[in-house]
């Protein structure tokens, strides 16, 4: 166990950061299910760019690699596109 006061809220910091992420990357995730399963384009459509905003912010804080947010973008545009 830690004994430095420093470490001990490292520790701290760190669960707190990691708890945030992980509810940030399952509530994107499941933005991407919703969107995926929608058949009707206009709700597609208006539901698309906050999952992209979404998937920016989990890329710009190194959640995911930034070339995987642009894939997941670019097929999830490919997939509202075609409806």
């Amino acid at each position: 166990m830690a004994n430095h006061k420093s470490a001990l809220k490292r520790i701290r910091q760190t669960e707190t950061k990691r708890l945030r992420n992980k509810y940030q990357h399952k509530t994107t995730r499941n933005a991407i299910k919703k969107l995926r399963e929608l058949t009707d384009k206009k709700e597609a459509e208006a539901l698309l760019p906050s999952v992209f905003s979404m998937l920016d912010k989990l890329a710009k804080k190194n959640v995911i690699h930034a070339n995987k947010a642009a894939n997941l973008k670019s097929g999830l545009a490919k997939h509202v596109a075609a409806i």
